[in-house]
């Protein structure tokens, strides 16, 4: 394991591995989490003996900022990184009136195969490592010289199925010690494993749970994304509830709107019946078109009427803001644009 991927007690045991004192972990652990240092050159009151020893036994993982776009309309920033193995992730941050917010991925790549979704298209690569998820928020407040107060684990990639990596990196960028953004501020997207829904609410941390369900019904889940083949309806809702037992915190539901696809009223109220008397909130999210697939956005008509529909029976929602609409891409689109070539 690398050394920002450790957690300061790791990283006290390691430097005492190498013959260090003690003060040695507070002082890489400050260069890391607090000074979003990842070059250990720059690390200028460690001995260069011990910087050159750093480098050969722990190397950093490189996340190296290769495109950026910004939009004129918002001020959102769309970053593509590449790391130390040539890969190329994607990360998103906007800008609200509560603060800045980055949207991360958790792997290169992802195999959950979600047809409306561009992150799926080469299937999965790799997971990303606890220091690779922090550094695309260390990189992007470095950039924006901003303090990022939000963080939505959104991008590329299924979290849960990285989840041991996904609870290490909330663990250190929530701590006291480090960037110290609280856990309430965070939100995890799954597409729905369930026993990793079970194992987080276990957890009883304060990170807000998003269910991507996108339909209310089995068959019609099941032609938009694969993992409904494995896991029911019945089976993820439980599950929620479950979580709900354990932190009693409000569930986000992400609906994205295909059009003719999930997008009737007959739909809308079969969610409602769905979700009646949960403490959750429904996303709706007109979805964005990728060049591969034929899938199409939702008229505003038919979102609105969704939405209405919802309201009628007491379900609590909104509708996502387009944010970077000037420089829109589907989730993964850029990376497999820029792998292609085909960026400017």
């Amino acid at each position: 394991m690398d050394l920002m991927s450790m957690t300061f007690d790791e990283l006290n045991s390691a430097c005492l591995d190498m013959g260090e004192k003690k003060f040695r972990a507070k002082q890489i652990y400050e260069w890391f989490h607090l000074k979003l240092v990842s070059d250990y050159d720059e690390m200028s009151n460690l001995s260069k003996a011990l910087r050159d020893k750093l480098k050969t036994e722990y190397p950093i993982p490189g996340v190296k900022e290769v495109k950026r776009y910004v939009s004129k309309i918002d001020g959102t920033m769309k970053f593509l990184f590449e790391l130390n193995d040539g890969h190329i992730i994607e990360s998103v941050m906007m800008r609200y009136k509560h603060g800045n917010s980055v949207c991360i991925s958790s792997q290169v790549g992802c195999r959950m195969g979600c047809r409306f979704c561009a992150s799926t298209l080469d299937g999965l690569i790799r997971n990303l490592t606890p220091s690779e998820m922090l550094l695309q928020v260390y990189e992007i407040q470095k950039a924006i010289g901003e303090r990022v107060s939000n963080i939505v684990v959104m991008g590329s990639g299924e979290p849960f199925d990285n989840f041991d990596n996904l609870i290490r990196f909330i663990r250190l960028v929530t701590d006291e010690n480090g960037l110290n953004i609280s856990q309430r501020n965070i939100t995890v997207s799954t597409c729905g494993i369930v026993e990793k829904i079970r194992e987080f609410a276990d957890l009883n941390l304060q990170v807000t749970l998003a269910i991507s369900i996108h339909a209310p019904i089995d068959s019609y889940r099941q032609s938009l994304m694969p993992i409904a083949n494995k896991y029911t309806v019945k089976e993820i809702m439980d599950a929620c509830h479950y979580y709900l037992e354990k932190n009693n915190r409000r569930i986000t539901f992400e609906y994205s709107l295909v059009k003719g696809a999930n997008d009737s009223e007959e739909l809308a109220i079969k969610l409602s019946e769905l979700l009646k008397g949960m403490l959750c909130h429904v996303n709706l999210i007109p979805v964005n078109p990728i060049k591969e697939r034929d899938y199409e956005q939702s008229e505003a008509t038919h979102i609105e009427r969704f939405k209405n529909t919802l309201e009628k029976n007491h379900i609590n929602v909104t509708i996502r803001r387009e944010m970077g609409r000037d420089i829109a891409a589907a989730c993964g689109q850029l990376r497999r644009d820029y792998k292609q070539g085909g960026t400017s």
